[in-house]
């Protein structure tokens, strides 16, 4: 089994910068690829993903804008978010997998929140 747990959301000003962290612990050796997803409403969308290969994945809206990365020894992942709007608002959950996917989905951390004021 895998735990995730998000940190680094927050209040910002439309136009800001956030960085969130996805730390991983448990069976962290079976990790083949962290993701991003946000929920404002029923769907949970996927933001942006990342394999061990270092492929990435990033959604439209996401691109230009939003950065995955991951640090494998330290169990961690990592996304920061540039010039946020208030579109940006919404709960934001880590996710990993075991399988080498850009859509992870195996585990689930318990959300951040990220608010941007206008």
């Amino acid at each position: 089994q895998v735990q995730l747990v998000e940190s680094g959301g927050g209040l910002v000003q439309a136009g800001g910068s956030l960085r969130l962290s996805c730390a991983a612990s448990g069976d962290t050796f079976s990790i083949d690829a962290f993701g991003w997803y946000r929920q404002a409403g029923e769907r949970r969308v996927l933001v942006a993903a990342i394999s061990s290969r270092g492929n990435t994945y990033y959604a439209n809206a996401a691109k230009g804008r939003f950065t995955i990365s991951n640090d494998y020894a330290k169990n961690a992942a990592y996304l920061q978010m540039n010039s946020l709007t208030p579109g940006d608002t919404a709960v934001y959950y880590c996710a990993a997998d075991r399988a080498l996917t850009l859509r992870p989905d195996d585990y689930w951390g318990q959300g951040t929140q990220v608010t941007v004021s206008s």
